[in-house]
């Protein structure tokens, strides 16, 4: 190849790149243009006493973002980018705390930060209850709770905890679970591997081919686990990507889970209610009266309203011996006008019923 071949190239690579700064430049600008506009957005919130979180106008913005890209970038490039934006733009109107199950490095604080970005403000609390009971005195203006797993199953001390709450559902999100082995020392050199019992289950297969001859040791939480693999020599955890980074472990091995298809829903829950977007869902509690096909009768009135109910958990209501609260996840918006007649009707077949909150109907993991 010639000199001036080379020389060429170089020149039309130079122009290109000439051309990404000058658009950076304008991307900054626009950016900051909107921030402007983000600022007087957040005013005005604070003087009407709006929530700085709207659920509603999150789906509204991202359902336009993608409906605007015409490529080459994915729309999971561009959520991305438009989450962490809206992260930013909480950071300017008034920074948001948001309350999740700890510690760091948690599935429940990966979640949190897929979901809110990096410029809000996070609090690890010890327990599911405490997150609730943070949100209800308004020490964290969100909270982020795990509410079933497609292989575990729900999770029972969220459901609890919605027994005895003064707070709304105000969004769901959904997280591909991907477990990973880490470790700071040669798969060889591993004696013990540290994780909650629930990992285990989820990675059994694996662990029985890959560690068959390697304690397992169960411990509160896959974030516990990692603290614990950071500084004993020899022990591994189970555990996220982000609780390797946090902790300096290594990733031996990534995607150990059995089922690649794993995933964890998550419920945000505020003190305050979510306004329709057209694709919601509606989370409801309540407790049967004691009658013969009391259930049944519940069942059969949103069936009959055209209510689609996508999910039916139950839990002791620790009041009464052999009284149940059924908790249902139904498609469709309280303030809907057949909702509304829905409740209205399968109350009189109801003890108890509480509406847990309505929110966007989440479509794909984060």
């Amino acid at each position: 190849m010639m000199a001036g071949d080379n020389a060429s190239k170089d020149n039309d690579l130079a122009a290109l790149r000439q051309k990404i700064d000058d658009l950076d430049r304008k991307i900054v600008d626009l950016l900051n243009q909107r921030a402007t506009v983000v600022i007087d957005v957040g005013k005005a919130k604070l003087a009407g006493g709006v929530p700085i979180y709207a659920p509603d106008r999150e789906q509204a913005v991202l359902q336009r973002v993608a409906e605007l890209n015409q490529g080459p970038l994915p729309q999971r490039t561009l959520q991305a980018i438009y989450r962490e934006l809206m992260s930013g733009s909480f950071a300017l109107e008034r920074p948001l705390r948001i309350g999740y199950l700890g510690p760091e490095g948690s599935f429940s604080h990966l979640a949190a930060e897929k979901k809110f970005g990096a410029s809000v403000e996070y609090r690890p609390l010890a327990d599911i209850r405490a997150v609730f009971e943070e949100v209800a005195r308004g020490h964290c203006d969100l909270g982020l709770v795990p509410i079933e797993n497609s292989v575990g199953g729900g999770v029972v001390d969220t459901l609890d905890s919605f027994i005895d709450a003064q707070v709304y559902i105000c969004a769901e999100v959904l997280v591909e679970v991907h477990q990973n082995l880490l470790a700071n020392c040669p798969p060889e050199k591993i004696t013990a591997i540290a994780s909650k019992p629930e990992v285990f289950a989820q990675c059994r297969n694996w662990l029985s081919t890959s560690f068959k001859q390697v304690d397992l040791l169960p411990v509160a939480s896959s974030s516990k686990a990692a603290e614990m693999a950071a500084s004993q020599e020899g022990l591994a955890a189970i555990g996220s990507v982000l609780a390797a980074e946090l902790y300096g472990l290594k990733i031996v091995f990534a995607n150990i889970e059995d089922n690649p298809s794993n995933m964890t829903r998550f419920f945000v829950i505020s003190n305050h209610p979510t306004r329709r977007t057209g694709n919601d869902k509606t989370g409801i509690m309540f407790t049967t009266a004691h009658r013969a096909g009391a259930l049944a009768k519940v069942l059969e009135v949103f069936s009959r309203c055209g209510i689609n109910l996508t999910n039916i958990d139950t839990r002791p209501s620790k009041r009464r011996n052999w009284e149940y609260y059924f908790f249902v996840d139904a498609e469709g918006h309280c303030q809907d006008e057949n909702f509304q007649h829905a409740l209205a009707e399968a109350k009189e077949h109801c003890g108890e019923m509480h509406v847990l909150g309505s929110f966007p109907r989440a479509t794909e993991p984060v």
